[in-house]
Parts: C-alpha cells; sequence; structure tokens
C-alpha cells in the first residue's frame, strides 16, 4: 500500500468522520471513539511530542493492555517520523532494562501505575529515558518522579502548540514515506538477547492488505484485541489491518 498509518487514519476522519474506530469498555459499557475523535486526539499527543522534543527515527516505546489512547499515542509518535517500539505489558522490570538502552529510548507512553513502578525501578540503569506519560492516574496522584506525567497533560501541550502552529500536524505526515520505518518489535530472547525487528509502514501494511483480501474483510467488521500489543500479530489484526481496513476494534 503506498500510504502510511497517519495517512490513512487522516483518510478514514475525512471520509467518514462519525463512524466508530475503536470501544473500549468501561463500568460494564462500550465507550466509542469515532475516526474524527482519534485524529483530534493523535494531533494533539503529536504536537506534544514536538513540543516534548521528539524527533524522527527516534524511539517511544508503548507498554499496556490495548487501549485506544495507547494506539492513539503510537500513530502520535509516527506522525512525527518516530518509532513506536511496543514492550509486553506483564514483563517484569529487569526484562525492560536491554530493549530501552538497545532502542536507546528517550520518552514512554504506559498505561497505569503497574508499569510506571516498572519503569521507575529501572530508571537509573536507563539514563536515556526522560519522560513518560501515563494513561491511567488511578494510584498515581502523589508521585513526583522527574519526568513524570499524565498523556492528558501532554495533549494540553499539544492543543497550544497546535493552536499556535496549525499547519504544523498535516506537514509532519506529508512528509513521511511508505518506507520510513513504521515499528520496532522485540523478539522474545529465548536464546539470548532479544533482537529488535524493524518494520516499515509498506512492510506491515502489505501484509495487513493481504491478510484482508483474503478473508474479504471490509470496514463492517468487529475485531476483538486480546493478545498482547507487543506481539507483531496482534498488531497486524488490531493496527495495520485496522487501518487498512477501517473496522472497528474493541478493546
Amino acid at each position: 500500500m503506498q500510504s502510511t498509518f497517519p495517512r490513512l487514519m487522516q483518510q478514514h476522519a475525512s471520509q467518514r468522520p462519525d463512524a466508530p474506530a475503536m470501544r473500549e469498555k468501561e463500568f460494564g459499557i462500550w465507550q466509542t471513539t469515532r475516526w474524527r475523535e482519534l485524529a483530534l486526539l493523535v494531533r494533539h499527543l503529536a504536537c506534544g511530542l514536538a513540543q516534548a522534543g521528539l524527533r524522527q527515527g527516534q524511539h517511544v516505546v508503548v507498554i499496556g493492555d490495548n487501549r485506544p489512547r495507547l494506539y492513539a499515542c503510537m500513530l502520535a509518535t509516527q506522525s512525527l517520523g518516530g518509532i513506536p517500539v511496543p514492550l509486553y505489558q506483564d514483563a517484569v522490570a529487569a526484562e525492560m532494562i536491554y530493549p530501552l538502552n538497545n532502542a536507546e529510548v528517550g520518552f514512554a507512553f504506559v498505561e497505569d501505575q503497574e508499569q510506571v513502578d516498572k519503569l521507575l525501578e529501572v530508571r537509573e540503569q536507563c539514563p536515556l529515558l526522560a519522560r513518560i506519560w501515563f494513561d491511567d492516574p488511578r494510584g498515581l496522584r502523589k508521585y513526583d518522579a522527574p519526568g513524570l506525567a499524565p498523556i492528558d497533560a501532554l495533549v494540553a501541550e499539544g492543543r497550544a502548540r497546535d493552536s499556535k502552529e496549525p499547519g504544523f500536524f498535516e506537514a509532519q505526515v506529508d512528509a513521511a514515506s511508505p518506507d520510513d520505518v513504521a515499528a520496532m518489535f522485540f523478539t522474545s530472547g529465548t536464546t539470548g538477547n532479544p533482537k529488535g525487528v524493524v518494520h516499515t509502514h509498506r512492510s506491515l501494511l502489505d501484509r495487513a492488505a493481504a491478510g484482508a483480501k483474503f478473508d474479504q474483510l471490509t470496514e463492517r467488521e468487529e475485531v476483538l484485541a486480546y493478545l498482547p500489543p507487543a506481539w507483531i500479530g496482534q498488531n497486524i489484526f488490531s493496527y495495520a489491518q485496522w487501518l487498512a481496513c477501517g473496522y472497528v476494534v474493541n478493546c
């Protein structure tokens, strides 16, 4: 496919803004995020990341379960030419040291207090890790670690940057190429240190489109995201194919 993940997101938001993009259960009720809402969130996150200093080619770790806002963080990173690196949410803190240092990670998005605690535990051994943003604030109200902040704070910073520089986000997305690196996935490391496997927008979208064609998938599908986001298979089903087809991902 001659496109990138952020461009596909913009295409869905432009052509079918009120169609559901993702759903997440909260208090037993499915909460829907529509394409226009997702696109606006990604826009503000990307502008916030730029304000924080993210540059093209830098790696950004993402740790958590399947969550719409964490997927938005991946899209925001890719919008600036950054490279998301999903890590397994059930890994112990010590297992995160090698990939954090190997990928020279400076920024991280995490789901909740459990993942924040892991990164703070190994932070002294990962000197490049400067900023950690969390989605779920429960249990974190009294934390005051340097560089630790809620994702909502990054969104607010991005909203202010976007109002001052309204053409910035589109220019960043338009500058990307399908052959740019889109993501890095670490292997399990069962026979040695984990290895970072690099994929471009083209390589991931090509396989996603091939699978969609074989299974005759359309934007009318309802897909359940239940496997670890750090696994390449889950990324194909709930991220690459999601953006290629425009179907609904239910977390």
